[in-house]
């Protein structure tokens, strides 16, 4: 049975999240890593009013990421393949070996600036629980214009669908669909656009950055969440990592090819377990669990011997 690692998008992140990590080796290397790269303490990039920057939320997902899975590995407790949702994809392709951390560091500092740059008001996502992709598909639709922009974003699962767009866009989108059956629509902790056609010329001015940085064939198997498939040569998985700020995310579809795969166990790298709740239900028989909330130990038992599940 294999095991997966998933990494968190934005919306996850929470205050404190990197001084939350385990206070081992591995974690103060990584950190202090990002640290010699960015020219700065990263550890003051997960306070409140940092947040607010989605430069700082997409750093700080990329750090803790990538310190916890190399906390587990150090330990011993190793992936099968990796997973991330959006800015996640980041830390999955340095776990997997495609991407060394410290041109991860420079590209995301250089996503999230581009990202915020782009659309440093007016705009976000939401959530709408409830009603499936052909359901909101026609709402969105009478929407959208040029004055009010709003996409279907992420296909989280069957009846879980984040949109993006501009205020106006998502606040008429929620409210059609609530009248249409929708359980909940709410707004995300996310700033910007993020998986829509607005950032296509942002994810443009990132394939620039990207053409200075050599990506390697993963060591594992990479899925990625944008293609919903598993890439492994090195110019496919760099032209999905630049491009996926503009691109739907197709987590639900990607879950279903780890579980193809023969994944078993899903472990989710911090911060929150927004991924595992999503996970757990197309996992079957297997276990989905969080870092967050579950103790080192219990994480190591469990990847280390995953025919117990």
């Amino acid at each position: 049975m294999s095991v997966l690692f998933t990494f968190p998008g934005q919306g996850a992140q929470r205050p404190g999240m990197l001084h939350a990590l385990p206070g081992d080796a591995a974690v103060a290397a990584t950190v202090a890593e990002a640290a010699d790269v960015l020219k700065h303490d990263p550890l003051l990039l997960d306070t409140p009013a940092a947040l607010a920057s989605t430069r700082a939320v997409q750093l700080c997902l990329l750090i803790a990421g990538v310190a916890m899975a190399r906390s587990l590995a150090a330990r011993g407790a190793l992936p099968d393949m990796v997973a991330g949702f959006s800015i996640g994809e980041y830390p999955a392709a340095v776990v997997a070996g495609a991407l060394d951390f410290a041109d991860a560091v420079q590209l995301v500092a250089r996503r999230g600036q581009l990202m915020e740059e782009a659309y440093p008001s007016g705009h976000g996502m939401a959530a709408i629980i409830g009603l499936d992709s052909a359901q909101l598909d026609p709402l969105v639709a009478r929407v959208h214009t040029a004055a009010t922009p709003v996409y279907i974003a992420n296909l989280n699962a069957r009846r879980q669908i984040a949109i993006a767009g501009s205020d106006a866009g998502l606040q008429a989108v929620m409210a059609l669909a609530l009248l249409h059956g929708a359980s909940k629509a709410e707004r995300l902790a996310v700033s910007v656009p993020s998986h829509s056609p607005l950032f296509d010329g942002a994810a443009q001015q990132l394939r620039a950055a990207f053409d200075q940085v050599t990506l390697r064939r993963p060591q594992l198997a990479y899925l990625s969440s944008s293609a919903a498939r598993t890439l492994f040569d090195p110019e496919r998985i760099r032209d999905s990592l630049a491009s996926n700020m503009a691109r739907r995310v197709h987590w639900a579809d990607t879950v279903r090819l780890a579980w193809e795969r023969g994944a078993r166990l899903a472990v989710e790298m911090p911060p929150g377990s927004v991924l595992t709740r999503l996970t757990g239900p197309e996992f079957g028989e297997g276990v989905a669990v969080s870092c967050d909330g579950n103790r080192i130990e219990n994480l190591l038992a469990l990847v280390n011997n995953p025919h117990r599940i």
